[in-house]
């Protein structure tokens, strides 16, 4: 055991420069996985857009280089690149390489910005290997390189210019972060999103690995938001309300929009930053709304004295909504700025919304009439639905202590070590309760498909035994009963069929768990099993196959083998029967025998486990509300466009 007097200021670390970053980089960035990767991008492109709020520029271009490096460019004033006081270094080598400096800060940078503590930059500069700074400014070409945050030499001056702007060109190091390939369509939706929010912001992106490349521009900003949003839905009302205002030194922008569908979907963000965990605009938002609603719904004699006013989940169901505001100084939660905390704009965003949605109510009935006539169908539902509820728990089917008579349960009481593994039918279920492990897994056997949710309130779901059974098991409990911390199984598996109608059953699961359990989601509890496509069998060795591709891989090597020995192949015949090999199609977990299951799909040690994420909601709301909607001629569309990428299909 260490001696108390051995601590001293000997074991103090003190880290200077950047060195914080790298020591730490999850602080700044979120994680060094995939999320953390990209929002190196957004650290650099949030000053580009801060450019154009400013009214300094106009467009901003992100590039995806064929090395693996990213190009953000602008045409704003461009940094700086004078002495700097405080620091004795250029302007720009002050913004690269010391945190909290920026032009955020003093009063003549940035009246608003999307940065909160001035790191962005030198956070980008300090985990690449490599970052390139390039200046237009005062008619020259301005040129600065860093390695792992350290400059390689002085500006200079490599060329001259008539127009402004800055080029961040960086290659991050991937000895740091765990993802190493950037996903184009996550960056061409921020960059799609940030014209959204910006009125006249050209922005696009291009991938040089392959040639793709977008550009957009959008006149009507949120309101274009909104309309693409809530593409492919069937609307409640025409019109799309929309407000932009400022009171004091606070812009506020919303734009709002209802549709048939039983979920919300409200994107609130602070000077063009998404804050997914909403914040004091987004509490001013809703209370305004209810209020407004209810008023109306009072004096129009909709809502009789009688009546219980709506709640705030009856009046958003089915609603889409941007809110914007722009913010001398946000305050945010964490340099990933998750939520917004300063507590004037709660007010300020309900004064807004509420003077001027209720006047949009009053200049157009129909659209009144149509969304309130909406919130009282919820309200209903909500009562059904809460009644359902009720009498389920009354009759203890929702009660921890009594199991559904399906679910064999794992021994262990250790949630972080159980996992639930969802099957369907009898066959896969028996099969997968003699090849687990029983100490740490269970399973959930379901008869038949699950209810398609998309299309289905709380009411008509808490009658649907299959999904009762499953809510049951998780613990968590559904709607504004839910609790994380009832949670009873660290990892929730989906185990289906490797055909379509596991494919199906899979869908139908995941629709359950986006739109009711999201929470689950986000936490990393949902993951898909990988039961094996084939079996090849070669002598007496059985090698289990998990795509179409490690199929033909394993073929080829064998027949390759032949050749080596100098045995004769004919390309003419077929190439399983050459390479002397019998290969099984798996078509259903009740094909193989508890052992197998077990070993290629079940036992921690040789299994494979798709955890299931959400790097793009507004993307995974549009794909659920195609394929499991009510739009035929869409699903129709979506499906034939992306019928040419489906290389193996069972029919």
């Amino acid at each position: 055991m260490a001696n108390k007097t051995d601590y001293d200021a000997g074991q103090i670390q003190v880290l200077e420069g950047l060195e914080p970053v790298r020591k730490r980089p999850g602080m700044y960035i979120g994680s060094t996985g995939y999320d953390g990767l990209h929002h190196l991008i957004k650290e650099i492109a949030d000053n580009c857009i801060d450019e154009a709020i400013a009214g300094r520029g106009s467009k901003v271009i992100v590039t995806i280089l064929e090395d693996g490096g990213i190009r953000v460019e602008d045409d704003g004033a461009g940094i700086p690149v004078d002495k700097h006081e405080k620091t004795g270094k250029s302007a720009l080598e002050t913004v690269l390489t010391v945190l909290h400096a920026g032009g955020k800060f003093g009063d003549g940078g940035y009246k608003v910005s999307s940065g909160l503590h001035g790191v962005g930059s030198s956070v980008v500069n300090a985990l690449s290997t490599k970052l390139i700074a390039e200046v237009k400014r005062n008619g020259k070409v301005y040129r600065q390189e860093f390695k792992i945050g350290v400059p390689q030499g002085e500006v200079e001056v490599v060329g001259k210019s008539t127009s402004t702007g800055t080029c961040i060109t960086f290659w991050p190091d991937f000895s740091i972060f765990e993802k190493m390939e950037w996903d184009y369509s996550y960056i061409s939706s921020y960059i799609r999103n940030q014209a959204y929010l910006t009125k006249g912001l050209y922005a696009e992106v291009n991938d040089e690995r392959d040639g793709n490349g977008e550009a957009y521009y959008f006149e009507g900003g949120i309101s274009s938001y909104v309309r693409h949003l809530n593409f492919g839905k069937e609307l409640t009302h025409g019109e799309i309300f929309y407000v932009e205002k400022s009171v004091k030194d606070v812009e506020v922008e919303i734009a709002v929009q209802y549709t048939d569908s039983y979920t919300e979907q409200v994107k609130a963000f602070a000077n063009n930053v998404f804050n997914p965990d909403g914040g004091t605009h987004m509490t001013g938002f809703r209370t305004g709304l209810t209020r407004v609603i209810n008023d109306y719904a009072r004096k129009n004699s909709i809502l009789k004295e009688k009546d219980d006013n709506l709640s705030g989940e009856d009046v958003r169901e089915g609603l889409t909504a941007v809110i914007l505001v722009k913010i001398p100084d946000p305050q945010f939660e964490g340099q990933t700025k998750n939520k917004l905390g300063n507590p004037e704009i709660r007010g300020y965003v309900e004064q807004v919304f509420s003077e001027h949605f209720a006047y949009f109510l009053d200049e157009n009935p129909s659209s009144a009439k149509s969304i309130i006539g909406k919130s009282l169908l919820a309200a209903r539902a909500r009562k059904a639905a809460r009644a359902a509820r009720d009498n389920i728990i009354r009759k203890g089917v929702l009660d921890g202590a009594a199991m559904p008579g399906k679910l064999a349960d794992c021994a262990t009481k250790d949630r972080t070590k159980a996992e639930l593994f969802v099957v369907e039918g009898n066959s896969a279920g028996g099969s997968a309760k003699d090849g687990r492990d029983s100490e740490f897994q269970a399973i959930l056997a379901l008869r038949g498909k699950v209810l398609n949710v998309e299309r289905a309130r709380m009411d008509r779901m808490l009658a649907n035994r299959e999904v009762v059974d499953l809510i049951k098991a998780i613990g968590t409990g559904i709607g504004e009963q839910f609790s994380m911390e009832s949670l009873r199984y660290d990892k929730i598996i989906i185990m289906a069929d490797a055909d379509v109608d596991g494919d199906h059953i899979s869908t139908l699961l995941l629709t359950l768990f986006f739109r009711h359990f999201p929470e689950l989601i986000s936490a990393g509890h949902i993951y898909i099993a990988q039961p094996p496509l084939f079996g090849i069998k070669k002598g007496k060795k059985l090698h289990y196959i998990f795509s179409d591709e490690e199929k033909d891989v394993m073929i080829g090597k064998i027949i390759a083998e032949k050749l080596d020995k100098g045995l004769q192949v004919d390309p003419e015949q077929d190439k399983i029967k050459q390479a002397g090999v019998e290969v099984n199609r798996y078509k259903g977990l009740g094909e193989m025998d508890a052992d197998q299951l077990a070993e290629t799909t079940m036992a921690p040690e040789s299994r494979v486990l798709l955890q299931v994420t959400v790097s793009d909601a507004e993307k995974a709301d549009a794909v659920f509300s195609k394929l499991m909607g009510d739009e035929v001629a869409i699903r129709k569309k979506f499906i034939e466009s992306q019928a040419k990428f489906v290389k193996d299909l069972d029919i």
